[in-house]
């Protein structure tokens, strides 16, 4: 990481911070506050418990039920470690709330695809809570980026995975959830 486009101190601590903070719908924030309450209280029981059964067995070396449930057990540990640290750095956003002149996070976009002429509506939200199939994307990601900022008649131009595709803003609504 180096320093911003401009070269200033200032610019390299906002690129810090923006890279620290994880924008983040009430919604998804709820949802990623369930999971962890989930895997702490339950899951980590299920899983000691089973492990208590597995050393029952006898030879640890040899015993398949051991090692699937110390398995399974970091990798609920791994993720309450990785939940904790998006809870913590979560910049949570009210998706009600947005401002819908321009594009922000959190509002529904609906978007023209100039080279198919296939309308396209998506929500702007937070790189856990993106679902393309569910009709969101990140905000993080190379389309999320060019939408920001746009208003309605601006057209955006990004480059994908798939090549370069242009698009034109036919609206921004707000979001049905916060």
């Amino acid at each position: 990481m180096g320093l911003g486009r401009s070269g200033s101190s200032q610019d390299f601590f906002m690129e810090v911070y923006m890279i620290e903070r994880i924008p983040m719908s009430k919604t998804g924030n709820q949802k990623l506050r369930e999971e962890l309450q989930h895997l702490e209280r339950v899951e980590r029981g299920v899983v000691v418990k089973a492990i208590e059964v597995a050393r029952e067995h006898g030879d640890l070396k040899e015993n398949a039920e051991y090692h699937a449930a110390k398995d399974r057990q970091g990798h609920i540990e791994g993720r309450i470690l990785e939940l904790k640290d998006k809870l913590s750095r979560a910049e949570v956003i009210d998706c009600l709330r947005v401002n819908t002149n321009s594009i922000v996070f959190g509002t529904v976009v609906q978007l023209l695809d100039l080279d198919t002429e296939e309308e396209i509506t998506y929500q702007l939200l937070g790189p856990e809570e993106a679902d393309v199939k569910k009709g969101s994307i990140s905000v993080l990601s190379p389309l999320g980026r060019s939408m920001l900022g746009k208003e309605v008649g601006d057209e955006i131009t990004t480059v994908t995975p798939g090549g370069k595709r242009e698009f034109e803003v036919i609206a921004i609504k707000p979001s049905a959830f916060s």
